[in-house]
């Protein structure tokens, strides 16, 4: 299958304006990605153009770096243009399949490269993006236990908050409309809930 990026698909993300989504519905981008799987270029440009915001915030938040979030998310793309046959609407919905595929290639940029950047709450951010990779192969279930026993403790704004932002990819002015708070704001209850999160996950 010929590579998906040409000058008749599309441009690399970050290389101008970050574009906002597209309106897709689930069953839309479901739709264009088993096009994509046949080979569509037209359906792939429709599905980068509708997700890119969201899976460029999603691996920028894990890697802290604007030029090397960039690289990955193109890496991304490819990925999904060689794997839109194995999406399985069953399983997962597409953008959460999509987000899945970002985060986990975000995660293992980083392991590769550790000193390149971190999110600035580093440690318990790699710890929730994680999360569904875990448990999806079994890995350290016993940390994946204590850290759904702590966000349990979490008021439930918070928890939410917290889901939203880190396993589901929200941005923190996403977070402030939906919650209908400050950008600030919710940056600082972000931060209490982190920290009140790594004092119950600490031995």
């Amino acid at each position: 299958m010929p590579e998906p990026f040409s000058s008749s698909t599309t441009h690399r993300a970050g290389s101008g304006p970050d574009l906002p989504p597209l309106p897709a519905s689930a069953t839309e981008l479901g739709h264009l990605l088993q096009r994509v799987a046949t080979g569509d270029r037209s359906a792939f440009a429709k599905v980068y153009e509708a997700t890119v915001p969201k899976l460029l915030g999603t691996v920028l938040r894990i890697l802290n770096n604007r030029g090397w979030a960039e690289e990955v998310v193109h890496d991304v793309y490819i990925k999904i243009w060689q794997k839109a046959g194995q999406f399985d609407a069953g399983k997962a919905s597409p953008i959460t399949w999509m987000v899945t595929i970002a985060r986990n290639s975000a995660i293992d940029e980083l392991r590769k490269q550790p000193a390149r950047g971190r999110a600035p709450e580093e440690e318990l951010e790699q710890v929730l993006s994680t999360e569904p990779n875990a448990q999806s192969r079994l890995e350290d279930q016993q940390t994946v236990n204590r850290l759904n026993l702590c966000l349990e403790e979490l008021e439930k704004d918070r928890r939410d908050m917290v889901r939203m932002a880190y396993l589901n990819g929200w941005s923190r002015v996403d977070l402030a409309t939906h919650f209908d708070q400050p950008v600030n704001t919710i940056k600082t209850w972000l931060h209490r809930a982190l920290k009140q999160l790594k004092g119950c996950l600490s031995p």
